[in-house]
Parts: structure tokens; C-alpha cells; sequence
């Protein structure tokens, strides 16, 4: 959530920021509100001065032998007034929440001005994507063909995009997920096994609700969300809280499968396990001091990029244009992987900067070395979505007999160095 003093003192550089994003979105009624609100507080605030004042002479009057008889009906005339004032403060302090929970957080300054994705700028590139001196297989005939996912049993069970994995396929995942934290705690973040439901005070916080709470699987009867990812509960950790400047940075890794409603696009994304309702994915979340959030951002960005590169798997890092940017985001950088059945670069993690947009929403602060107390800034990303990553091993490494090699990273953790046997002439 912006702050709305940011808003009131600098209007043109929010919605200029705000402009680079797809929509339109209530500035004016949010700074509408605003003002009434702090009208509202005024003539409370002149209203309660005069009846402290006014009772503190009642008293001395009666005891000057003075009739205060309308001076006391006057004054519970304003003690009524007093409360109808506070309940329509209460009433706009609702309405200003509400518009202002529905503002995005503003691009900075160095994100680029764009329509949508195809305005992300390339940072940086690593590998080169492998030429196949044979035809390449996607990774669901691969699945097929070891019997390793099973999509129709899996939409038996739940319905589209919920799949089985079995065999040496979830024991790659397993080994993938094992693998990833444990890098990750090398990295210095601290393993964290979050709830897997989430109540609705979390999903605001991280700015999950209430844009995108038709995305989300909820649990109508306890108004729970089963996550939609570990920056939900990671996040939320400490809502409400004031930390020590001491405690800053925190880094945090956690490990949990995550439930999503989105529909996708069509094509290809329908076929195999790029985008399913239910994926696991290894979270990063850093809380940090404002001055260094940015310099946390590029490290995050390259813990997560460590994955692939140990993986030894051709990946891109870019950089989202205004108009791809995420609704809490003030930045963000995507890390695709190269997957050889779309012949391109496949988005497989987010590392973000919410600067103090989330702090606000969950009330995360910290307790500066003059007693200030501050928000923090937020930040994650994936390090990465398990499936894609899956995915992507399974293509990358494939060999001309139908066998999948397994990286020398990972081997390990899976016990093993190919998966399946060779196929049948």
C-alpha cells in the first residue's frame, strides 16, 4: 500500500509512475477521502478541545453559584455530535483503506516504460542453448514414455492441471526441492516450514487480496486460502511486529506447494507441468533497511540465478517493463530458462522489490538507532518454481535413446545418474 502522505505531497510523480502501468486506478478519490477525512479530524478535535474546556469550568461556575443548566445540555448536544463525527471518520478511514488496497505500488525509477512483456529488457544470459543432433522430445512425452507423470489420472483425481508424479519423476522433484534449500541455507537464508493456509489478514498483506482473490483456492468455511505461494506466510511472519534495526537483514527459504486458479494462455502451456494449479515452488523473502533494498534486490536476483547455473541450465535475466510489472512490485527481475519445446526462454522465477508497499499493508516495521520506528522493505522470489525447473532438466539433458541425464549437482540428491532405460528400437 503507498503511503497516502506520498500521495498528497507529490500527486505528479505517483501517477506519472503509476501512468507506465496497464489501467487506471483511483488517485483522485483516494486523495478525495484524504481530505475529508482530515476535515472530519479537525472539527472532531475543535469539538472535544471546546468540551474539556467547557467541563473543566462547569465546576467552577456551580461553585460560583452560576445556572450551567444549558451550558450541560449543550455540551451532551456536542458529545453526540462527537460521536456521529467519529463514526463517519471510522466510515471514510474504511473507504480510503479500501481505495487504497486497490492502488499499485509505483515502478521506480530505473523500470523501464513499457506496454507489457514485450518490453522487458535483457540484462544478462548464461549457457547457450544446446543443439540436438537428434529430435528433441518435450518433457510430457518424455513423462510418457517412463511413465513418470500421469496427467490423466491426476484430472481424475482434481480436474485439469493437476498431475501425478511417480517413480524416479517425484523423486526428482524431491531431489530438486532438498537441493535448493539446502543451497540456499549455504546462502545464509533460514529454513522456514510455513502453514500451507493462510488467513484473509495474510493474503492482504502480501497484496494477494483483495485484487486477485478469485485466483486464489479458498476455504470458505474458515476463511482460509490455501497459498499461493511461501511469500504469503514468509512474508506475514512478522505483521504486526516491530523489529530491532539489529534484526536487519533477515533472510528466509522456505519450501511449499502452492495453489493457483489462473487460467493461462492457451497453447502450449496447456500440455505438461508449466502451469498447473498445484506446483511446488522454493521461496526466498529478505526483510531489509531501506537504504540497502536494492542492493538486496541484485543479490537475491543471483541467489536464485545459483540454482541454475550449478544445474549447469542456459538461462536469461530481464528486467519487466511498467506495463508486465506485478501489482506490489516497485521492480522486479525475471529469470527464464531456456526449454527447448517452446524455442525460447521460459520465465521460472521472480525476484521482486516491494520497497515498503507490503510493510504497510501487514504493518512490518522496524526501530531505527534514533527510536524511530519505520517500515522495512520486503523482498522474494523463486529460487526457484520446482515444476519448471523440473521441466527444464528433463528437456535440456535428454538423450537420443529417451533417457534423461541427470546434472552432476543433483545427483546426490537423487541417487542416481539418468532416469529411465533406454527406448525400444
Amino acid at each position: 500500500m503507498l503511503d497516502i502522505k506520498r500521495i498528497r505531497e507529490d500527486r505528479e510523480a505517483v501517477e506519472k509512475g503509476l501512468a507506465g502501468r496497464s489501467g487506471e486506478f483511483p488517485v483522485a478519490q483516494a486523495l478525495e477521502l484524504d481530505d475529508a477525512r482530515r476535515k472530519l479530524l479537525n472539527d472532531v478535535e475543535e469539538k472535544k478541545a471546546e468540551r474539556n474546556r467547557v467541563s473543566k469550568e462547569i465546576p467552577v461556575r456551580k461553585k460560583n453559584g452560576e445556572d450551567v443548566t444549558e451550558t450541560i445540555a449543550r455540551m451532551r448536544e456536542l458529545g453526540d455530535e462527537i460521536d456521529a463525527d467519529d463514526a463517519k471518520i471510522a466510515e471514510v478511514e474504511e473507504n480510503l483503506r479500501d481505495v487504497m488496497l486497490s492502488i499499485p505500488n509505483v515502478p521506480h525509477t530505473s523500470v523501464p516504460f513499457g506496454k507489457d512483456d514485450a518490453d522487458n529488457v535483457e540484462q544478462r544470459r548464461f549457457g547457450t542453448p544446446r543443439e540436438f543432433d537428434f529430435e528433441a522430445k518435450p518433457h510430457w512425452d518424455i513423462a510418457t514414455m517412463h511413465d513418470i507423470l500421469d496427467f490423466d489420472r491426476g484430472a481424475k483425481l482434481s480436474g485439469a492441471r493437476f498431475t501425478i508424479m511417480k517413480g524416479e519423476g517425484a523423486r526428482l522433484e524431491r531431489a530438486i526441492v532438498n537441493f535448493m534449500l539446502d543451497v540456499h541455507h549455504e546462502q545464509g537464508y533460514l529454513e522456514i516450514e510455513p502453514p500451507f493456509a493462510v488467513n484473509r489478514a495474510s493474503m492482504t498483506g502480501t497484496g494477494q487480496l483483495p485484487k486477485f482473490e478469485e485466483d486464489m483456492y479458498h476455504i470458505t468455511a474458515d476463511d482460509l486460502f490455501l497459498v499461493p505461494t511461501a511469500e504469503v506466510p514468509v512474508t506475514n511472519i512478522y505483521r504486526d511486529e516491530i523489529l530491532d534495526e539489529a534484526q536487519l537483514p533477515q533472510y528466509m527459504t522456505a519450501y511449499t506447494p502452492c495453489f493457483r486458479r489462473e487460467a493461462g494462455s492457451a497453447g502450449r502451456d496447456t500440455r505438461g507441468i508449466i502451469r498447473q494449479h498445484q506446483f511446488d515452488k522454493v521461496e526466498l523473502v529478505k526483510f531489509v533497511h531501506p537504504e540497502g533494498s536494492y542492493d538486496e534486490l541484485e543479490k537475491l536476483t543471483a541467489d536464485a540465478e545459483d540454482i541454475l547455473k550449478r544445474l549447469e541450465i542456459p538461462y536469461r535475466v530481464v528486467v519487466l517493463s511498467s506495463g508486465d510489472l506485478g501489482f506490489s512490485s516497485a521492480k522486479t527481475y525475471d529469470i527464464e530458462v531456456w526449454l527447448p519445446s517452446y524455442n525460447r526462454y521460459v520465465e521460472i522465477s521472480s525476484c521482486s522489490n516491494f520497497e515498503d508497499f507490503q510493510a504497510r499493508r501487514a504493518n512490518i516495521r522496524f526501530r531505527d538507532a534514533q527510536g524511530n520506528v519505520r517500515f522495512v522493505h520486503t523482498l522474494n522470489g523463486s529460487g526457484l518454481a520446482v515444476g519448471r525447473t523440473w521441466a527444464a532438466i528433463v528437456e535440456n539433458y535428454q538423450n537420443a535413446d529417451g533417457s534423461v541425464t541427470i546434472p552432476d549437482a543433483l545427483r546426490p540428491y537423487f541417487g542416481s545418474d539418468v532416469i529411465g532405460k533406454a527406448a525400444e528400437n
